[in-house]
């Protein structure tokens, strides 16, 4: 039995095209699991924990690329192993990875590296990204949910005592935390 697995980093991507890859590789729809806005480097998905729940012994354990399963290179080690201990088979976009040819464990860790190093990369970037940003004074953070008014009116009527935090939160509709965060904002 063929068993796909898919995965995009956040839930604004598509399956769309790893699904379709899939299934051209022999997969039956239903036996299809995937991940929606979760990365590579987090091990714990529950798409692949379903998947690898589902393999059998001498089944066949498909995703489209290396980097789809794992983003490091010992989490690619890992579900490898995983699987041999099963007797199952991993296929990569059409290849089937023989953990027992000494070539193949060396072109299936060269591409698990490659794909550590992509996801080095992306956080490099984005860190730096962010850098730029805060100096341009363009990443401040999340935007207060009450405008400066709204703070003002919201501290001048807990002061005089006639309504809770609760009560505040409902009439303002924010969380009683951010409340909390406003008095705490106002008093600093």
């Amino acid at each position: 039995m063929l068993i796909g697995y898919a995965r995009v980093s956040t839930h604004d991507q598509d399956l769309t095209v790893q699904r379709e890859a899939l299934e051209r590789l022999g997969v039956m729809p239903e036996r299809i699991y995937t991940d929606r806005g979760l990365t590579g480097t987090n091990r714990d998905r529950p798409g692949l924990r379903l998947a690898m729940a589902a393999c059998r012994d001498g089944d066949t354990f498909v995703v489209t690329k290396l980097d789809r399963l794992a983003r490091s290179l010992r989490d690619a080690r890992d579900i490898v192993d995983e699987l041999t201990a099963k007797n199952v088979k991993l296929n990569l976009g059409g290849s089937i990875h023989d953990p027992n040819d000494p070539v193949g464990r060396l072109l299936f860790n060269v591409l698990a590296m490659v794909a550590e190093f992509e996801s080095d990369l992306i956080r490099a970037r984005t860190r730096e990204g962010m850098q730029i940003a805060r100096a341009k004074g363009r990443l401040r953070g999340r935007a207060p949910k009450l405008s400066a008014a709204q703070q003002a009116l919201l501290v001048q009527v807990y002061r005089s005592g006639s309504h809770t935090i609760a009560e505040l939160g409902q009439i303002f509709k924010v969380s009683r935390a951010t409340v909390y965060r406003t008095m705490q904002r106002h008093d600093a």
